[in-house]
């Protein structure tokens, strides 16, 4: 995986996340603006999420993580879990992808690690052994995890409405079959002058209105790639050991160090 693919990666999870802090609300997205006139309305629904999501602390899931690329009639498929834990110090964010399964062949045993510790994004590649450290802040003035993405994607459930509608056209997707009144459909389309426009087409949400959290998000960029995130068995402000987040370069891996890039 690349840094380009990393930083999307991260980037869609932040967003996604973010999404899920709705989950403060009752367990019940709908519930949040059911008082409401326009309970359904796209306003209500990023109202709701916005208005909670400063109420997360911790969040745990289990990942699939595709990337489909059309053009190449490729795709990859990775499995794992998702940490996330903010203090009043900083945020910590790490990912441990524990699988690969790439286009038609066997699902295979394959170990990536991403820590995010407010200054540092380390990737651990246990295949190639090495470990790459991206330093994304100044060390005495670290930065959240999802405040980092959104300097390159817009943050549903962060993001003013005003600031989302000047660069998407939003809409609320009526949903079909068995399960259409288990989820939210929100589809951003990137406007022609949007800041996003020479990154993303449009990015899709799927919100579980009983858990008020994502059950999927499909971002399609530019280049018609496609990034599909799941979610299996969230976790919200439950207790998270704090060693999730330690780790140790293992013996005998290479180690490339990027500092951050002076403005």
């Amino acid at each position: 995986m690349n840094k380009d693919t990393l930083t999307k990666l991260l980037i869609i999870l932040a967003a996604t996340v973010n999404v899920c802090w709705a989950g403060g609300c009752t367990k019940n997205l709908t519930d949040c603006g059911a008082k409401k006139k326009d309970a359904n309305s796209v306003d209500t629904v990023l109202k709701d999420l916005r208005e909670e999501s400063a109420k997360l602390k911790s969040y745990e899931g289990r990942i699939e993580y595709l990337i489909s690329q059309p053009l190449f009639e490729s795709q990859s498929l990775r499995k794992g879990v998702l940490y996330y834990q903010k203090s009043d110090e900083r945020s910590k964010l790490r990912i441990n992808f524990e699988t690969l399964k790439q286009d038609d062949e066997e699902e295979e045993k394959y170990i990536q690690q991403y820590i995010f510790d407010g200054v540092w994004l380390t990737q651990i590649d246990y295949q190639i052994e090495q470990v790459k450290r991206y330093q994304q802040a100044e060390v005495n003035e670290p930065v959240d995890a999802f405040e980092l993405a959104r300097r390159n994607f817009p943050i549903i459930g962060f993001s003013k409405t005003e600031d989302l509608k000047k660069e998407f056209e939003i809409k609320l997707v009526e949903q079909q079959g068995d399960k259409a009144g288990d989820f939210v459909h929100l589809q951003l389309k990137v406007k022609p002058d949007s800041v996003y426009k020479d990154d993303y087409t449009a990015v899709d949400f799927w919100i579980d209105k009983k858990l008020g959290l994502p059950a999927k998000i499909v971002a399609t960029s530019t280049e018609e790639d496609i990034y599909r995130i799941e979610f299996l068995n969230p976790k919200v402000n439950e207790s998270i050991d704090k060693k999730v987040f330690e780790f140790k370069v293992p013996k005998g891996f290479g180690e490339e160090i990027v500092p951050l890039k002076k403005s």
